[in-house]
């Protein structure tokens, strides 16, 4: 599958460098021009580095993962390239402001996520939230194993769009994850808050290598 990345942080250069090494067609897009060559030596030859814009053109899937303070700018100028493919949303509204006890601060409140933001500036792209609620250094085949066996970690998702969800379920799979979905884009407000508690223990103590796992009875 042909995958644009639109954003060149920690966690668009691990799924490029992932799901480029199972075999999908991998665009990363930056919107720093001056960075791209050091970006192609991060990521091999087997992804290929461009603009954002070229990120959204080249997808049938795009993944959209820049800084949260930035992404309903960002939206706003490429939701007509967007239009009609399946977009990973995996941005948090995580403020500027400094963590308070470990606690990471939002520029949203409960009654709105940056996920229906985003998903109102471009009506006519598929977005679904995932990969937002865990950190770059587990989120390609990630290996939690008990005395069980292993586990697959569990990524919730949500969005409006049925096909769009099964697809990226299919590429969470993949990736070594179980997908959960929670429903319609207003589920957001719940699982963007999952990034301030994964992100504690690794403010606290320095922990950043777990994920969350959905059990049922």
């Amino acid at each position: 599958m042909k995958i644009g990345i639109i954003g060149s942080g920690h966690v668009g250069i691990t799924l490029a460098s992932g799901l480029s090494e199972l075999g999908h067609e991998v665009l990363l897009g930056t919107g720093t021009p001056d960075k791209q060559s050091d970006l192609r030596a991060q990521v091999g030859d087997k992804v290929t580095v461009g603009s954002f814009e070229d990120a959204a053109k080249h997808g049938d899937l795009v993944i959209f993962a820049v800084k949260g303070t930035k992404a309903e700018e960002i939206m706003k100028k490429l939701a007509p390239q967007l239009a009609g493919k399946t977009v990973i949303d995996t941005t948090n509204p995580i403020a500027d402001a400094p963590p308070v006890d470990g606690v990471v601060q939002y520029f949203t409140d409960n009654s709105q996520s940056l996920f229906e933001r985003l998903v109102a500036i471009a009506p006519d792209a598929k977005l679904v939230k995932a990969f937002n609620s865990v950190g770059n250094g587990v989120m390609v085949r990630p290996d939690f194993t008990t005395d069980g066996g292993s586990v697959l970690p569990t990524m919730f998702i949500c969005g409006d769009d049925q096909g769009a969800k099964k697809q990226v379920t299919s590429l969470l799979a993949e990736l070594g994850w179980e997908a959960a979905d929670m429903g319609s884009p207003v589920a957001a407000r719940a699982i963007e808050p999952l990034c301030m508690l994964w992100c504690i223990p690794g403010m606290l103590t320095n922990e950043w290598g777990h994920a969350f796992k959905l059990l049922k009875s």
